[in-house]
């Protein structure tokens, strides 16, 4: 029985258990990877999972059960469980379904599945190739080790509604992590790709050289004077600051009140020429998605746009709250609640290269590496802990270490300037940005 029939079977019992509307959720997923270490090949780990999810409305009611065993005999008792549960619970104005869903998109043109699956032996070469190279860049003292995976998940939904979708997508990955210096001295750093398909994941051996030459930059690390100064993201943390973003616009932080930006809909929020882009129909993009958890359509949609914000992140719910429609952003798994969450989130490119974004910095930070997360999403306040290379003249110098940068980040946003240096390596991706007027605590 394919993923939609066997849905369909679940909802179809929850109507006759007594539900006025129900939808049905099924991840089933598979993935393989090992682990190296000098040498050594220290942990080899393959997982298969197939989980259900039932949702239940009785009116504004609504309850959620999961099982782990996919059996049709047992969808009557859990339809009745779901029910009885949904007529003791709360009523929730906001609850339901798309009472008119639009039909499932085509998955195809996203290309989200590689029918390549690599066995133990390709994860084995493929992690050794990338310790290899972290190991024979000069410096490098010792290794984490380095990991190779595989993955594949099948996501399916139907709803009573009438909608009813499926897609797939795999992952292939690498990682390394390197060490310089010896006992208290000792500094490490890493690198890694994620792609959906094997013919788009960054060489081993490119990883592993990265990740050595990372670690090997940040021997010795000083700790400077406490400053105000302009302070340069690297790509890999830059997109930290779409995160933070990101978790500003959800939706539920707005029905809430619960975020710095709740009253800066259709307000400059960024400089002008500043555009941030989520775009779940990205050809190949880690987490692309021809439909989202309640079966809306995706699309690309510029949530700043010339600097304005222009759209919050919503599911139906936080939708119906807000007045607005939704936006075709929900997540789900089998055992909660539908939420809102951005899929191929990225800060397009500004003009200048990263050398020219930092020509004019006297003394600056170039961050590398961030730690903790200190940031008040009710005000914006924001204080993390980072390491890195000073700036002077223009130029990368010192590493440094044990420091603290802070802000916030109604003020950072509105100070932000991207480089021209963006590249879709993760789920959420920016380029070098370079924020002025943060306030370094060093020594």
């Amino acid at each position: 029985m394919d993923a939609i029939d066997l849905l369909g079977g679940l909802v179809e019992a929850a109507r006759a258990a007594g539900a006025e509307a129900a939808d049905a959720v099924l991840l089933a997923g598979a993935s393989l990877s090992v682990q190296r270490r000098l040498g050594r090949v220290e942990h080899v780990e393959r997982s298969e999972t197939r989980d259900i999810g039932l949702r239940v409305f009785m009116g504004r009611r609504a309850a959620i059960v999961s099982a782990s065993t996919v059996d049709p005999r047992r969808f009557a008792g859990l339809a009745e469980q779901a029910v009885a549960m949904a007529r003791v619970v709360p009523e929730d104005p906001f609850a339901g379904l798309d009472a008119h869903p639009q039909p499932a998109p085509d998955a195809a043109p996203l290309d989200l599945a590689d029918a390549a699956e690599p066995d133990v032996a390709a994860l084995i070469a493929r992690a050794a190739e990338a310790e290899e190279a972290a190991l024979a860049v000069p410096g490098v003292t010792n290794s984490e080790g380095a990991e190779a995976g595989f993955g594949r998940s099948d996501i399916a939904l139907v709803t009573s509604a009438g909608f009813a979708g499926t897609y797939a997508r795999t992952s292939h990955s690498v990682s390394a992590t390197a060490l310089t210096g010896a006992g208290t001295a000792m500094q490490r750093d890493y690198d890694y790709s994620t792609a959906v398909h094997l013919a788009d994941l960054e060489p081993a051996a490119a990883i592993g050289r990265s990740a050595g030459e990372r670690a090997v930059a940040r021997a010795n690390p000083r700790r400077p004077r406490t400053a105000k100064l302009p302070v340069v993201y690297d790509p890999r943390v830059a997109s930290s600051l779409l995160g933070h973003l990101a978790g500003a616009i959800n939706g539920g932080a707005i029905t809430r009140g619960t975020s710095f930006l709740k009253d800066r809909l259709n307000s400059a929020v960024f400089a002008p020429g500043i555009t941030v882009r989520d775009d779940p129909r990205r050809v190949r993009g880690l987490r692309s998605r021809p439909f989202d958890a309640e079966g809306q359509p995706t699309a690309a949609r510029d949530l700043v746009a010339g600097g304005v914000l222009t759209s919050w992140l919503l599911d139906l719910r936080s939708a119906r709250q807000l007045g607005l429609a939704p936006t075709g952003h929900a997540v789900r798994g089998t055992s909660g609640p539908p939420a809102p969450s951005p899929s191929n989130l990225y800060l397009l490119p500004g003009a200048l290269s990263p050398a020219a974004l930092m020509a004019d910095i006297a003394e600056g930070l170039y961050v590398t590496e961030l730690i903790g997360m200190g940031v008040n999403m009710v005000t914006g306040d924001y204080s993390r802990g980072a390491a890195g290379f000073m700036i002077r003249a223009g130029q990368l110098a010192e590493p440094v270490a044990e420091i603290t940068i802070a802000g916030n980040l109604i003020e950072m946003f509105a100070h932000l300037t991207p480089a021209s240096d963006l590249r879709f390596r993760r789920g959420t991706d920016a380029p070098t940005v370079r924020v002025d007027g943060m306030t370094l605590a060093g020594g």
